[in-house]
């Protein structure tokens, strides 16, 4: 049941429901492209996205100073749910990248 909980409690929130979507969309992105492309402070966009992580839908990964986020693969209720939200056609931020990431990898 806590997991459950946890899985469902990390999409009661549009802005996390946009930022699952984003990542989706642009399969890996920096921490400052979110942020940037969100127009939020790191340290509220640092509690979602680690709500989401702990929620199982995102892994973390660091390339040298910059840290990047993508979706885990999916299975199960997550899974179900991210299928859901792709057909409710929900927009998400256009992209920015103000930083010079010389390894990003799609």
């Amino acid at each position: 049941m806590e997991e459950f909980l946890k899985i469902t409690g990390a999409l009661y929130d549009e802005t996390r429901i946009k930022l699952l979507l984003f990542i989706y969309k642009h399969k890996k992105v920096c921490v400052c492209e979110i942020e940037a492309s969100f127009d939020m402070l790191q340290s509220r966009l640092s509690r979602h996205l680690k709500i989401l992580k702990d929620a199982g839908f995102l892994k973390r990964e660091r390339e040298g100073k910059y840290i990047f986020y993508s979706l885990k693969k999916l299975d199960g209720i997550r899974k179900c749910l991210l299928d859901e939200l792709l057909k409710k056609e929900i927009p998400v931020p256009k992209q920015i990248t103000p930083c010079n990431i010389t390894s990003k990898q799609n």
